[in-house]
């Protein structure tokens, strides 16, 4: 347990982040198969730029239960 002005530790955010980081998490796998078909699609046709866009959003999609995790941490105070 730290007590300090520097801690790290927010074992309440990362608690009350769990629900919002499973649903994320799911959304990831959504935007795993969103990135293959736009990578797939890419191969086949690289003139379309909103493939591209396509698989830059996929990809944040990706990084969603981190991105959420990292969030609800920085939010609560340890």
């Amino acid at each position: 347990m730290c007590c300090g002005e520097d801690c790290e530790c927010h074992p309440l955010g990362f608690l009350l982040g769990l629900p919002f980081a499973l649903i994320s998490l799911l959304l990831s796998l959504v935007g795993v198969i969103i990135w293959i078909v736009g990578i797939t699609l890419s191969c086949i046709c690289p003139c379309c730029l909103c493939v591209t866009v396509i698989v830059e959003m996929a990809l944040a999609l990706i990084k969603a239960p981190f991105s959420v995790m990292k969030w609800f941490t920085e939010q609560i105070p340890c």
